[in-house]
Parts: C-alpha cells; structure tokens; sequence
C-alpha cells in the first residue's frame, strides 16, 4: 500500500469518478471506495490545514489503512522516523467518550513501532478538532498545533505499511507469551471478536446451559480466543476451570499459579472427568483429543448441573482422511446439541507458510502463491547428512520437530523437520506415509504449523517427493 495526497485527491475528482478509477485500477489497494461525505471530509481537512499555513500539497497519507488478519483501521496515518500522526474523521457530532476510546485503541496498535503518537480527530460538521494528550485525556486542539505536527515530521514512509505491522506484534498464545496475556498486551482479530461476542451473547440470554465449540486449523488463535473467554468470565464472581487435553507444558503451570480464579487440570489420559461443583464454566481446550465417554459425559452434567460449557477442537479437514485417526472433533462436528462455530483465518503464522503447508498436504487443487522466500528446502542422501543438516539449522535458530512423537502446543519463531523414504503422494495429490499406526503425516502437519516465520524441510533419499516439494515452492 501507497501513500495518497489528499490534498490533490480531494480537488481532482467526485467520488463517481474515484469509484470509475478503482475499477480501472484493480489491484492497486490505495485506491479505494470513497464514499461522497469522506470526500467532503478529507476537503474541509485540508482547507482548514490550508488556511492555517500548512503546504498541504506536500503531506502525504495512508488513507484507510487495515492491520492484515487483525481488521484493525486507520482513517489517515503519517510515519516517519520518530513520530506518528494519526487522524480520524467523522462526518457528524460524536460522543467524546466514543472518540477518547477510538484513539485510545488505536495508540495500544501504534505503541508496537515505538515512536512518538499524536493521535486527532476531526468532526467535519461541526468543524472540531480533538486530540487525545499522553495522560490519556481529549483536548480541543488548535489547527495551529496539527500543522506543526505534520510539518515537524521528515522523510516519511511512503509505501509498505504493513513492514510495520507484523501479525506477531499483535498476536500471541497464552502457552508461549503467558507474560504477555496475564497483561492483556495482545489483541484479537474481527473474527475472533465476532465468536466470542456470539459465546458470550448466546450464554447470557439462554435461560438454561449451553455447549458450545469453535474450530479451526491449527494457528487460527483457537486457544487465545478460549484463554480470553476464561478472562471475561472470571471478571465477575464465576470460578472457571479449564480441561486441557493436550500436553501440559510449563508454562500452563505458571497461569494456573498467577491466575487464581482459573483453575487448569492437565486431563490428557484420564478416564473420567474431575469433580466440578465448584465451577460456574467448564472450558475445554485440545477437545478433539479427549475420549468419547468424556465428552458424553460432559455434555450429561452440563445438562444435569446447569452449567455451561465451551469446547476448543482442531479441524484437519486438509490432511488425507487415511492419515487421520478417528478423533472426537468428529463426534463435535456431528453432535446436533452443541452449538458450533468455525475460525477459518490463520493468523499465528504468515499467509506464505500457511500456503505452503496446504499445498505439502495436498500438491492438487490448492492455490500456490509465486514464491516462499522463508521455506528453506534442502536434500540428504542418508541419516548422516541429515544430521549435519539438522545441527547446521540448529545453530541458525531452528528448533528441530520429530514427526514421529507428537508436537507440543507451544510455538517457535523458526521450525524443521525431516521427510524420509517413507512419504510419498497417492492418485489424488494428498501426502501419504506407509509408516503404518503412526499418522506420521498428521504429526507432519502439527509439527510444521508451529513455525511462525521460517520453515525448513530436509528431505532425506526420497527425490520424488522433494520434487514436489521444489514444484510447489517456485510457483508451479
């Protein structure tokens, strides 16, 4: 995304004629639907910076501008070096309350680029401009002040917004940042905010208890959105607790003693469930892995007690249905009184790895993007060269994955994992193993969907699937 002027934007054409050019020129995301009273807007914006001495035909903006996978917006942004301006635009009167909180939020988004931030917003109807000071209090600010802010700032970014906004400012997991969570320092996205609002909604006007259950493939921020619930829920009187049926690392020890009034059972293995008198919500994280008469006998007491209950489950709908084991996400997906939702954007890593492990799980029918700059792939003719390769990623800040014992829930920066004589693809395109009873292909895909920003495969004396893997890397 580009920088426009709006000064010149403003002055050259209706908003018919902008609507007329978007469409002329498709793919150019600086080009926006413009609506007739953002026109008028961004006019009085300028005039008035105009009149108070401001060269308003040098100041340039990112108009519009969307965090991606966050749905976060900016109406205008200027960055430069050390500071930055953000202004938004209203068309009628708004409460200060409504806008004080609007610029308060968009601040917690910009803090991540560790610059200065004068945040203002301008109320067109009422000719008005307010700006949120440092203490966090809204101020009618003169003209006089916003032209100096913008005339103050040099050699501003032009292009390339979203350099700045990196998913994993934003986004985290309560098991690899739990400092960060126990702060409230992450966000979540539209979709996330659209599921818990539908939970929390349904729960509060239902006069009896629910089950409800999202899904989603790995790195969608199933657990994120769990952990958050728990949060909200416990900010009354309630006492939740959370069934964890994964593994149950370190780090769910350190919230289980920082967070009083949620209680996390570690329940991977066991036979039945917990005494939970004490619980106003049961949640159930890695849902998928819990056994049939479990969930059976959850959904009884949820009826028997009265008490709600809201399920985390993987969906793995990519991976060969041969390779996959008979797990309880299917007796979820299939059961007619529990609710269900579905998360279907992958925000814990880059849209190029998520592409790329798509098409490894299925070389047919999924789109290929040009290139994948951060996979690296590479060949071993035996055991001994992929142990070279393995130490020599190592030392580059890979953490090494096995795809014959299965992937915690944590997350790395950088993954590699190994692909022996064992894998092949079938008729269809779909990635098989003949290493019987060991669904080395679903751990495959577990494995690789905790990188967040690089990924290495070494493929060890199978050239015809590194083949296909060079196939897809370059686009083919």
């Amino acid at each position: 995304m580009k920088t426009i002027n709006i000064y010149a934007l403003t002055r050259s054409m209706t908003a018919t004629e902008l609507t007329r050019l978007e469409r002329q020129m498709s793919g150019r995301p600086h080009f926006l639907k413009i609506k007739d009273w953002e026109i008028s807007g961004l006019r009085a914006l300028t005039d008035r910076l105009v009149e108070s001495g401001a060269d308003a035909g040098s100041l340039n903006f990112f108009y519009s501008y969307t965090i991606p996978k966050l749905g976060k917006e900016f109406d205008l942004l200027r960055i430069s070096d050390d500071t930055i301006i953000n202004i938004e635009l209203k068309s009628k009167p708004v409460g200060n309350d409504r806008i004080k909180y609007q610029l308060a939020l968009n601040r917690s988004y910009l803090a991540t680029l560790n610059r200065s931030i004068r945040s203002y917003t301008y109320i067109s109807s009422e000719d008005r401009l307010v700006r949120l000071s440092n203490s966090g209090n809204l101020l009618e600010e003169s003209w006089d002040s916003l032209c100096r802010d913008l005339m103050m700032q040099t050699d501003c970014t032009e292009d390339n917004i979203d350099y700045f906004f990196k998913e994993e400012n934003y986004l985290i997991s309560p098991l690899t940042d739990p400092d960060r969570f126990l702060r409230g320092d992450y966000f979540l996205t539209s979709q996330q905010k659209d599921i818990k609002k539908q939970i929390s909604g349904a729960i509060r006007k239902s006069d009896k208890a629910l089950i409800q259950a999202f899904t989603g493939l790995p790195g969608t921020g199933k657990t994120l959105l769990l952990y958050d619930l728990a949060m909200e829920f416990t900010s009354g009187a309630g006492k939740v607790i959370v069934l964890h049926f994964g593994s149950f690392p370190d780090e769910m020890n350190k919230l289980d003693k920082r967070l009083k009034r949620i209680d996390f059972y570690p329940s991977n293995g066991m036979d039945t469930l917990p005494d939970l008198k004490q619980y106003d919500l049961i949640l159930v994280d890695e849902g998928h892995r819990m056994g049939r008469n479990i969930l059976q006998e959850l959904m009884t007491y949820c009826r028997n007690a009265n008490r709600n209950v809201i399920i985390s489950y993987d969906h793995e709908a990519m991976i060969c249905p041969g390779e996959r084991p008979f797990d309880t996400g299917e007796d979820i997906d299939s059961a007619s009184d529990i609710i269900k939702y579905r998360l279907t954007n992958r925000i814990r890593m880059n849209s190029e790895l998520s592409s790329f492990i798509c098409c490894m799980m299925r070389c047919t029918g999924n789109h290929r993007l040009r290139s994948y700059p951060s996979v690296s792939l590479c060949y071993a003719g035996n055991d001994e060269e992929a142990k070279t390769l393995l130490l020599s990623y190592g030392n580059r800040g890979y953490t090494y994955i096995a795809d014959n014992s299965m992937a915690t829930c944590r997350e790395f920066d950088r993954v590699v994992m190994l692909m022996d004589e064992t894998f092949r693809y079938d008729d269809d395109g779909f990635l098989r193993c003949s290493a019987e009873g060991e669904y080395r292909v679903r751990r495959l895909f577990h494995g690789l969907n905790r990188a967040k920003s690089s990924l290495a495969v070494i493929v060890v004396n199978n050239p015809e699937i590194l083949d296909v893997l060079l196939t897809i890397a370059q686009g083919k």
